[in-house]
């Protein structure tokens, strides 16, 4: 009790957020929510049993009595159509940073959407996820600011391969599309995800964009929107998406860097990936493993099915120096080099055993 009764340091009103409504990870202690830096309520009991089956919660620790994991979703949902509702009564702009939690696990499906998939219970997740996506986007429209609204709609990383992946596939329904690997993979699958923007009167509708983007690049592009200088310091990795969403065909970054779950980095320059190691380096199965390391054009082989290392060495060696290169000057963007936050690991490819 007298831990729970003091502020909570460090979170979102701490670092510029007027105000929070949440959790901190709903499969994760404390089970309770959490307004601003104050928890609701004082959790000082364990989590129930079934808390904790069937990728329901992960880790046992303080909860509120009867505290269950299915009204958490709705609730979200509710306080951002609350907020909504009010701020667009008032002059000045607002900014709503609704990081859903779902559909990572728990699992937790209310009861009217179970079975509506007609698949399994994370794609029924999936669905009442989208319905609250709706209802935010049913409040623009009511409180009438939906004309003068951005709204950028994305996802953190790749579908989890343990909700059920193999069951989904075996139906026909493959959550990585076309993509190779899931969640914690380097593969594509791993890290390509939506990046869905609606802005009317900027955005053309129904328009599509194949330029290479990171979530990185809206700190810059928010910057830009607003007139103000990223200061050089800071956005390190931030590239200006503005141009592409008016309607602009033009490549605004020639890189990215993304790392599966080990911390094996992937390389992208243009069409061209590299790794530097076999496999995917995360929890996906398979993947030619005869090479140290693998090129793909992904122009021509989205699936990563052609691994071009043995065929190309002189790109293999310019990718390389490329990655070092950004990892020395602590930045892609254009500026003074920074310092890496924290020590980097290089990831040297190994030769691979001759069984021959």
């Amino acid at each position: 009790k007298e831990a729970f009764m003091k502020p909570i340091t460090g979170g979102p009103i701490a670092v510029g957020f007027d105000e929070y409504f949440g959790t901190d990870v709903p499969n994760w202690p404390p089970y309770c929510f959490i307004e601003n830096d104050r928890t609701v309520g004082i959790p000082s009991e364990f989590g129930a049993a079934e808390l904790f089956m069937n990728n329901q919660a992960s880790q046992q620790g303080p909860a509120l009595e009867g505290w269950k994991l299915e009204p958490i979703l709705p609730a979200l949902g509710d306080r951002a159509c609350e907020f909504i509702q009010r701020e667009a009564k008032k002059a000045e702009p607002f900014l709503l940073y609704m990081p859903l939690t779902s559909p990572h696990t728990p699992l937790s499906v209310n009861d009217e959407w179970k079975g509506k998939s007609g698949l399994n219970l994370y794609a029924d997740f999936v669905m009442e996820t989208d319905a609250v996506v709706g209802r935010v986007l049913d409040a623009l429209r009511e409180s009438e600011v939906e004309q003068d609204t951005l709204v950028v709609f994305t996802s953190d990383n790749g579908c989890a391969p343990y909700i059920g992946v193999g069951d989904l596939e075996k139906q026909g329904h493959f959550p990585s599309g076309p993509l190779r690997g899931y969640k914690a993979d380097v593969w594509e699958g791993g890290h390509r995800v939506p990046f869905i923007v609606r802005w009317p009167g900027v955005v053309e509708a129904d328009s599509v964009c194949n330029q290479l983007v990171h979530q990185a690049d809206l700190l810059a592009t928010f910057a830009e929107i607003f007139g103000e200088q990223v200061p050089a310091d800071a956005g390190e990795d931030s590239f200006s998406l503005l141009p592409l969403l008016h309607g602009r065909d033009l490549s605004v970054r020639e890189t990215s860097v993304s790392c599966s779950i080990r911390g094996v980095p992937s390389i992208r320059k243009g069409d061209w990936k590299y790794i530097p190691a076999p496999g995917s380096a995360g929890w996906g199965k398979g993947g030619d493993q005869s090479q140290p390391h693998q090129l793909y054009n992904l122009a021509n082989d989205l699936q990563e099915a052609n691994n071009l290392a043995s065929d190309q060495p002189e790109r293999i060696v310019q990718l390389q120096k490329l990655l070092e290169t950004l990892i020395t000057n602590g930045r892609s963007t254009p500026g003074e080099n920074q310092n890496n936050d924290v020590k980097v690991r290089r990831h040297v490819p190994k030769k691979v055993p001759n069984n021959g």
